[in-house]
């Protein structure tokens, strides 16, 4: 069943590109998580913000600035962050960057409890 699994063969070919600013696909989003690609071209930036959720980014390609809280970090090709819910950070793209980026939405009561 097509539902239960997303198979993306490469990533870095799947990313859209948009006309101007940040391009932005959902690949895949259920109760559980939501997974977008970002496609980010040199010198864009996503403002500082927070989401209600722990997330996660995974870079594919280029090299950014990552400010997580009050920190910055140099981030590129096979960086991992993750973050906890309310953490304010922004990214700065140094070159043309490639993300995904992972929600954890709030787990599926347990019924066996």
């Amino acid at each position: 069943m097509a539902e239960d699994f997303v198979f993306i063969r490469d990533l870095r070919q799947q990313a859209q590109t948009a006309k101007a600013g940040i391009a932005s696909q959902t690949l895949h989003n259920n109760d559980r998580a939501k997974m977008m690609l970002f496609r980010f071209p040199p010198g864009q930036e996503l403002k500082t913000h927070k989401a209600p959720v722990p997330v996660s980014l995974t870079f594919l390609k280029g090299q950014a600035v990552v400010r997580l809280g009050s920190e910055e970090q140099e981030a590129g090709e096979g960086s991992f962050v993750y973050m906890t819910a309310d953490l304010e950070h922004s990214i700065r793209a140094k070159t043309e960057v490639l993300l995904l980026l992972t929600m954890m939405k709030e787990s599926a009561p347990n019924t066996n409890a």
